[in-house]
């Protein structure tokens, strides 16, 4: 069975989501860091919906891949050096990603709970934690679906 185009499209679409995750948490950084805190908790929760989004295509996307391919998840080719670099940046990314949902619960909430000392303290937590997992996700997208197998 041939795997439909919207399925196919979805990579580059969680790509995208990532890519924008990253950009709203830097501005968002910088915004807070500048005392501009309501366009910091625009742009913070605008990343979080982002990133929500993402996991819901992301879902989507390998649930479909496996009803169509029988595989739940597409192949690095890569060769060389390049594969233990990939699958480092990987099994980091998979288990840094699997923390980021609860972090960014915990400094939401302490944020809405107006505990700003615990959200500062949780939020220098989780902040590198969110901005590493959301670039190495479009890095591995690169290295994935664009990058030269020989």
């Amino acid at each position: 069975m041939e795997v439909p185009n919207w399925v196919m499209s979805l990579p580059a679409v969680n790509a995208t989501l990532n890519g924008a995750a990253t950009i709203l948490l830097i501005v968002g950084y910088c915004l807070i860091r500048r005392g501009r805190r309501e366009a910091h908790k625009r742009a913070m929760l605008s990343s979080f919906v982002v990133s929500i989004a993402f996991l819901a295509c992301y879902l989507v996307y390998h649930y479909y891949l496996k009803k169509y391919t029988g595989d739940a998840s597409q192949k690095f080719l890569g060769t060389g050096v390049w594969r233990p670099i990939y699958f480092t940046i990987l099994i980091s990314h998979v288990i840094l990603a699997a923390v980021v949902p609860f972090l960014a619960m915990t400094t939401i909430y302490r944020a809405w709970k107006q505990q700003w000392q615990r959200h500062r303290r949780i939020a220098r937590i989780t902040f590198p934690i969110w901005v590493y997992v959301s670039i190495t996700g479009v890095v591995i997208y690169f290295m994935v679906y664009h990058w030269p197998v020989t």
